[in-house]
């Protein structure tokens, strides 16, 4: 393998899909691979300039929601021919015997065009599935509109029929158009060579909507917590939450068990639900969206992190950066989270959406001993085997080298 190929939307980090992309783009390269990195809107992470064996590739463009033209937002959103022609130009460099195409995120910009192009010209290709858009229109396999989890067939008639976009009903068609032509035209997921999921929940969510004989592996996004002592959890007082502050979050849940058992509730993050975060909660701290470091001293200084969420997820990741602090997590067991706590060891799951149950699993963690033994627990248990940045670059290297060797072996 003489080179990777990395694909994501967006060249600078605007959430966790981005952090790993980019990431993973800096630990390929460092480790002498010559890795190009074709991204649609920027601008550039300056943190890439710096990277030796990097190629990067900006388009420039808008994503869906930046584009002042949303007659070309909706075009290109589902099918974006500039992107495609750049992506062809670059591939045209490239040989397909010895380059693998990794594609992170797709859908805010380049669109299925740019994986249609790799398909058809004999690349192998992966794809992490960060979400679930390549089985749902919305992504999340949930409906925004009854806040709950959806569990219908996704583009069975039931779900063609079914409002559950967040916005319109328009918007609900434009999405199903989208993952239409992705399925026809893109040949995602039909033409993929590799699934990876970063969990095992959400490998059992997607399995079944993904073709049979792609195997899906499970890999873990990394997790950039250095090694420090335990946090003090027996001394620490309150709850933390951590994320935006939008309904399918579920942070009114956090702010009415806290007020109910009258503790401290701060929540790191900012989002729609501000006003009514602090009207069901006159007494929580709101500090808005904070740099990573900050982030994390506010977890080291709780009790517990509460992830309340209402829908799936697909992993959660900061509920293992908790961990690595030694602060176990209160989770929703119907949230790909639970898979990182060890429900009545590490941390605790609550049933989800139930403010009834949450309330009654943070009145558990309220007692400093039982807090400081799970936070314990949770620190040795991450770190037995933790998901660092590192060990994240060796498994998607034992990936491709596999995928390679098996696509030599087939052509002989």
């Amino acid at each position: 393998m003489a080179d990777i190929l990395l694909v994501h939307d967006y060249a600078y980090v605007n959430g966790g899909a981005s952090e790993v992309a980019l990431a993973s783009a800096r630990g390929l390269a460092a480790r002498g691979h010559r890795v190009h990195l074709f991204t649609g809107v920027g601008p550039v992470d300056s943190r890439m300039l710096e990277v030796s064996n990097l190629r990067i590739t900006c388009l420039g463009h808008h994503d869906l929601l930046g584009d002042p033209s949303r007659l070309r937002a909706a075009i290109r959103g589902i099918w974006n021919r500039p992107a495609r022609r750049a992506f062809a130009r670059l591939l045209d460099t490239l040989l397909p015997a010895t380059t693998v195409v990794h594609v992170h995120l797709w859908y805010k910009a380049l669109s299925a065009s740019v994986v249609r192009e790799a398909v058809c010209r004999g690349f192998k290709v992966v794809v992490t599935l960060h979400d679930y858009t390549a089985a749902c229109p919305n992504g999340a396999f949930y409906n925004f509109q009854s806040q709950a989890i959806c569990r219908l067939r996704p583009m069975s008639g039931a779900c063609l029929g079914c409002h559950c976009d967040a916005r319109s009903r328009a918007q609900k068609l434009w999405r199903v158009a989208r993952n239409f032509v992705q399925a026809r035209l893109g040949l995602l997921p039909s033409g993929i060579s590799h699934f990876v999921c970063v969990s095992e929940f959400s490998r059992t969510i997607l399995r079944d909507h993904l073709p049979a004989r792609v195997p899906v592996s499970v890999v873990p996004n990394p997790i950039d917590v250095p090694l420090r002592e335990p946090a003090p959890v027996e001394r620490n007082r309150g709850f933390v939450c951590v994320g935006r502050l939008t309904p399918h979050k579920g942070p009114e849940l956090f702010a009415e068990a806290a007020r109910d058992l009258d503790v401290p509730a701060m929540f790191v993050g900012d989002g729609e639900l501000r006003a009514e975060v602090q009207r069901r909660n006159a007494r929580a701290t709101i500090t808005g969206w904070l740099d990573r470091a900050a982030t994390l001293e506010h977890i080291a200084r709780a009790q517990a992190l509460v992830l309340p969420s209402r829908w799936y997820e697909t992993q959660g990741m900061v509920v293992a950066e908790a961990a690595a602090l030694g602060v176990p997590a209160i989770v929703p067991d119907t949230s790909a989270a639970r898979d990182m706590v060890v429900d009545g060891e590490t941390g605790l799951w609550f049933r989800g959406g139930d403010v009834d149950s949450l309330t009654e699993k943070m009145r558990q963690l309220q007692d400093s001993k039982t807090a400081a033994r799970m936070g314990r627990a949770a620190y040795e248990h991450y770190w037995r085997d933790p998901m660092t940045p590192d060990r994240h670059s060796d498994r998607l290297l034992e990936l491709y080298a596999a995928l390679m060797e098996s696509s030599v072996a087939g052509a002989d």
